[in-house]
């Protein structure tokens, strides 16, 4: 892997941490970047693997929260339903994900002015649902309603369409359905987890046979700089959705999407 391979790589990595838990869509940035600066993965494994580095930052930051509910759920029925209440909302991901992966990869993730349209979309509905939300019935991420937790699971999957943005879907979700700000950012986290985790296994699985040395070089480079900005991200983001929250993430798509729409247009 040359030198300015690496420098992609790393900067595809930051740019995956600072984006994958506000909701503008990592994985949209991404996809624009590599377009414009004419990267090219394997697959477009890199794009799916190096969210990993993301995943290991949120459990870095929620250990301390997240091992006492696995340690007292087999006698805390309210541990458990927290892990219920993720897991049930990671199950339409599962199914969908895995019936319309090749979909999904080969014609959706090839498609930049989708993308770019996608962003734009997303931003205007943030935009809108950041002002008209009901007030919030529910402050606790862990102790949303199970029927709550599938629904956002279902409006979750959306964020198989690039540009959606996976964050942005569950945001929106659960701020609909009752959930104050910072628990509508929390919970997006905790299922963050699960779903990324999957989307990794699944993808490296998929295309194990055109991963090589280089492929895998470019993929670590990238998963350690997702890592790295994705912790500070989780850190500021929570206080500063409680206090101001999502209009400028919906503005910054609008903006970003529309750009890249413009330059598409133009042949770049």
């Amino acid at each position: 892997m040359d030198t300015s391979t690496t420098l992609v790589a790393a900067f595809l990595g930051l740019l995956e941490g600072l984006t994958e838990f506000i909701p503008v869509s990592s994985t949209g940035h991404i996809l624009l970047a590599g377009h414009f600066l004419g990267f090219n993965s394997a697959g477009k494994t890199f794009e799916v693997v190096i969210q990993l580095g993301a995943v290991l930052a949120i459990l870095t930051i929620y250990a301390s929260r997240l091992w006492p509910i696995f340690r007292d759920a087999p006698h805390d029925p309210v541990a458990r339903r927290t892990i219920y209440s993720v897991l049930i909302a990671f199950l339409p991901a599962v199914f969908i994900g895995v019936l319309a992966h090749d979909f999904i990869k080969n014609v959706l993730f090839e498609t930049p002015r989708l993308i770019a349209v996608m962003l734009v979309l997303g931003g205007i509905v943030l935009v809108f649902v950041d002002r008209v939300a009901p007030a919030p019935r529910h402050d606790d991420a862990m102790k949303f309603p199970i029927p709550m937790a599938l629904t956002i699971g279902f409006i979750q999957c959306l964020a198989m369409i690039p540009g959606v943005s996976r964050s942005g879907a569950t945001i929106v979700g659960a701020l609909m359905l009752g959930s104050s700000k910072r628990a509508a950012a929390e919970f997006s986290f905790f299922l963050s987890m699960p779903t990324m985790a999957g989307a990794f296994a699944y993808d490296l699985y998929k295309n194990r046979d055109v991963l090589d040395a280089s492929a895998i070089n470019e993929i670590a480079v990238g998963f350690i700089f997702a890592f790295i900005a994705a912790v500070l991200v989780v850190k500021w983001l929570l206080d500063y959705v409680s206090k101001n929250g999502y209009a400028l993430f919906g503005w910054w798509r609008i903006i970003v999407g529309s750009a890249a729409f413009v330059a598409l247009s133009l042949g770049f």
